[in-house]
């Protein structure tokens, strides 16, 4: 079996043993979901706006863009074609990606960015064997050597309470940047396009050897879980959001029997 673990993956066997189970080891259907897809939409234009020369990164040229993005997202992705019954649905739905980009401009100037990448795949293996890896939106590089990650999130930010939840993510990329590159990422942004918040965090040297820990005992929770067959389901504000309430327990539903020659697939630690 392969060890690999990723900030999502791992995120959901954090949040809820059994959607882990049903979404990586299962590999169950999961129906198109309009505001996911927006967030793959937008992360998309983000992207490709870096391929323009600096003075024409706009919100303009932006916009003028999401209908190619759209067409080739819908290329890759056959649910895709069937997202919306009505024209005017799919019309909305685009307009709101247009006010997410606009969101964009408003917290930071692409013009006066370089990014060092984007959407860069970064991989590590700890000395216990266990493999990290996971996708960046952005990884800038200033001329001095500092670096930044920034994360771009479609939605709304986080209240104080789960400022912490949302920043795992940012420290499992930093981790693996540090112990990839040896050098300390100074500054980890999440841009909230939903209300136009930036959440920073300066991470220190023992911030990353914790969530290194960390890692390292959840792999180990999902290693016995592989065992012994039990995910049990986590009940919490995300249930209205799953796909598997069918056939979750904590749901009106029964759990899918467990058999034992189950094995992760090879690329369970893949984005998605």
């Amino acid at each position: 079996m392969r060890e690999r673990l990723s900030p999502s993956r791992a995120a959901d066997f954090l949040g809820c043993p059994l959607r882990y189970r049903y979404r990586t080891v299962d590999r169950l259907h999961e129906p198109a979901d309009p505001v996911a897809v927006r967030g793959t939409l937008v992360h998309a234009v983000l992207e490709d706006l870096f391929d323009l020369p600096a003075g024409d990164r706009t919100l303009e040229r932006a916009i003028a863009s999401v209908p190619a993005s759209w067409d080739g997202l819908r290329e890759e992705d056959d649910r895709l074609s069937t997202l919306f019954a009505a024209e005017d649905d799919e019309r909305a739905w685009l307009d709101s990606a247009h006010r997410l980009l606009a969101s964009y401009f408003a917290l930071e100037d692409p013009r006066w960015l370089e990014p060092e990448g984007r959407e860069v795949r970064v991989d590590h293996r700890l000395e216990s064997g266990l493999g990290l890896g996971g996708i960046v939106d952005r990884i800038d590089v200033a001329e001095d050597g500092r670096i930044r990650i920034v994360d771009y999130k479609t939605g709304r930010s986080p209240g104080e309470r789960h400022e912490d939840k949302a920043l795992f993510q940012m420290r499992f990329y930093a981790l693996v940047v540090w112990r990839s590159r040896g050098v300390l990422p100074t500054l980890l942004q999440l841009l909230y396009l939903g209300d136009r918040t930036v959440l920073s965090y300066e991470p220190t040297v023992a911030d990353l050897e914790a969530t290194e820990r960390k890692l390292g005992a959840l792999w180990q929770a999902i290693d016995r879980a592989l065992s012994t067959g039990e995910f049990p389901a986590r009940p919490g504000p995300l249930c209205r959001w799953c796909s598997f309430t069918d056939v979750c327990p904590e749901r009106g539903g029964t759990a899918l029997p467990w058999s034992s020659i189950r094995r992760v697939p090879a690329d369970a630690s893949l984005e998605t």
